[in-house]
């Protein structure tokens, strides 16, 4: 996998970190639009792919991004740095357990770690890139609930089975209601493997969308296409 990703505006080099750039990152990047938002976290921002596209998004809005692993919180810093964006875009190295924002946020955003109750993987940075458990999710529930404004959204993807499995349940614990949804299979015949959710802290009528990744296998879709339209260079 080449080292910079080179995209309409912007490129990330992603050499020195545990998790690349993905599919799951570009599509929460690409279907977060959240026009109000003038204050956006990114939790847990790898590379700072998904901070990027929101800063190419939402011009007026600053973003902050935290980020546990040095390595990647310093290749983070350095990619805001090289980008148009850099005064709008700032990395904290933590956990976000760990912030204490003066502010609350219009827009969180995460693609987080979502490997519960599997085995751990033996490399450390991808175990803890990858590997989670629910007390992850709570903790994080639980941030959103004291950290996001009363219209705000928190925006993750997670996997289908999670999210309605052992996600749904806690929400209602942390007065969080799920806003809009979009379901993302590979092909129009398969079920959905992902989930993206928009969290808030009203409970209104549930709003839900699909998408499929592909008309045919190496064939992306129409609807893929045009999400991703404004950052990649191939679309």
């Amino acid at each position: 996998m080449r080292s910079v990703f080179r995209f309409k505006q912007f490129e990330v080099d992603q050499g020195t970190c545990a998790m690349k750039i993905n599919t799951d990152g570009v599509l929460l990047g690409g279907s977060t639009y959240f026009p109000e938002a003038r204050r956006i976290l990114d939790v847990g921002t790898g590379t700072g792919v998904i901070a990027l596209m929101l800063a190419q998004s939402h011009p007026h809005a600053y973003i902050d991004a935290v980020e546990i692993d040095d390595a990647a919180y310093q290749q983070a810093d350095i990619n805001f740095q090289k980008s148009d964006f850099a005064e709008r875009l700032k990395v904290f190295l933590g956990s976000f357990a760990d912030l204490q924002p003066e502010l609350a946020y219009d827009l969180i955003v995460s693609n987080p770690p979502f490997y519960t109750n599997s085995l751990h993987n033996p490399d450390t940075r991808k175990r803890l890139a990858k590997h989670t458990d629910m007390l992850f999710f709570e903790k994080l529930l639980s941030f959103v609930s004291r950290y996001l404004t009363d219209n705000g959204q928190f925006k993750l993807i997670i996997p289908a089975a999670l999210a309605d499995e052992e996600i749904a349940p806690i929400l209602s614990d942390y007065k969080l209601y799920v806003q809009d949804e979009i379901a993302i299979s590979s092909f129009s015949k398969e079920l959905p493997m992902r989930k993206i959710w928009g969290i808030g802290k009203k409970e209104v009528p549930l709003k839900t969308t699909v998408l499929h990744i592909y008309t045919e296998r190496g064939i992306y879709s129409a609807d893929y296409k045009t999400l991703l339209k404004p950052y990649f260079l191939a679309f």
